[in-house]
């Protein structure tokens, strides 16, 4: 739970959790409406990589399917970004403060799954500003004023041992662009170094959090629902049409992170299900039954961007085949949609029942619901 001595202005996403966006844009994106139209998010998830945080970067890698649907749930359906950075690599050098960015903001759910895959753990300096300066400063955020902008930090050692940026300069400049800072501490809640892990978060009016790390990595509830669940995203799978140059690269990257998730147990695979057949999972840079659905049309595309079997066909083969998978896709949604119901309600049961405590999913849920309805967003 929230440690509740920490402002509740604002809040947590992120860890573990999530290349630019989509390199090949969908033709759509030009029919989308206005700016001001749009609710975006802009999600960085900063991670402490250095060789104790292995249990972090594990619970990244099963939670954030469940983090992405907690915020599908949200009203008006956002526009989600997410960045990933690490930090505490010895080999980024002392330069960078031993921080990179290893994903700059996409909505590519896939990518920053992939990023997170990628991960492994180094021993180094963990540097807690440098990690929220580079953030701040090096990203290209959503100039929208109306834009939810947050950093998640993450991390288990003092965050005041930097010695070129100071955590009071770097909060300042994150607060200066309505950028909220929220902190996760892999450690006791009592001891003396989450003092300083609360005070990043206070100084921008963030949410601070204590978990322990191994723990949550491991803190899984299987339903009775996870096996159709499965069942149904090999269905899904199915109406996916690649198209153009990269079309089948990004389509053999999505069949590669349902096989990261399915190896990490069944029930992170049960939550990426869930996530696909959700709207914030955008494949209109490469799918062409997302990018009709967001404005293209099936006659903008010319043969050879398409797949063999399409290309022999007539305009209006095409439009009804992609219509099919469409109608497919749809009533898919729809079951995954009831079964998502049915498998929160289990596990929050379960979790009840065996009194389990908070792990990083619980944690970056409640702080995604928190600050967003503080920026106007209803939940389901």
């Amino acid at each position: 739970m929230w440690n509740t001595r920490t402002p509740f202005f604002a809040i947590v996403i992120a860890a573990g959790l999530l290349g630019s966006v989509a390199a090949e844009p969908a033709r759509a994106r030009s029919q989308t409406p206005p700016e001001e139209y749009t609710r975006h998010v802009d999600l960085v998830i900063a991670l402490d990589v250095s060789g104790s945080m292995s249990g972090l970067i594990a619970s990244a890698k099963q939670r954030l399917w469940d983090v992405v649907n907690e915020l599908g749930r949200a009203q008006p359906q956002p526009e989600l970004r997410v960045a990933i950075l690490s930090y505490g690599n010895p080999g980024y050098g002392a330069e960078s403060g031993y921080v990179r960015i290893d994903q700059p903001f996409t909505s590519d759910l896939d990518a920053v799954n992939e990023t997170l895959f990628g991960f492994g753990t180094n021993g180094g300096d963990e540097y807690v500003a440098r990690a929220v300066s580079t953030s701040v400063r090096k990203l290209h955020w959503s100039p929208n004023p109306d834009a939810l902008k947050i950093v998640f930090v993450a991390g288990n050692e003092a965050a005041d041992q930097d010695p070129k940026v100071s955590v009071r300069g770097a909060t300042a400049v994150a607060a200066g662009k309505g950028i909220v800072v929220n902190t996760i501490y892999c450690g006791p809640d009592n001891d003396a170094v989450a003092a300083g892990w609360r005070e990043v978060a206070t100084l921008t009016n963030g949410l601070y959090a204590s978990i322990d790390q191994n723990a949550s990595a491991v803190a899984n509830v299987a339903t009775p629902m996870d096996e159709e669940l499965l069942e149904l995203n090999r269905e899904l799978n199915d109406t996916y049409i690649a198209y153009g140059r990269d079309g089948d690269r990004y389509r053999a990257n999505q069949l590669e992170q349902d096989a990261n998730a399915g190896a990490m147990s069944s029930s992170a695979m049960a939550s990426r299900a869930v996530t696909k057949a959700g709207r914030l999972y955008d494949s209109s840079h490469w799918d062409l039954v997302d990018a009709v659905e967001e404005g293209a049309t099936v006659d903008e595309f010319e043969a050879e961007e398409l797949p063999e079997a399409m290309q022999a066909m007539s305009i209006e083969e095409r439009e009804a085949y992609v219509e099919e998978q469409a109608v497919k896709r749809e009533a898919l949604r729809a079951r995954i949609a009831t079964l998502d119901g049915e498998r929160r309600d289990f596990i929050a049961a379960a979790r009840e029942e065996e009194a389990q405590a908070d792990g990083l999913d619980e944690v970056l849920q409640e702080g995604i619901r928190s600050l967003a309805e503080n920026k106007g967003f209803t939940f389901d």
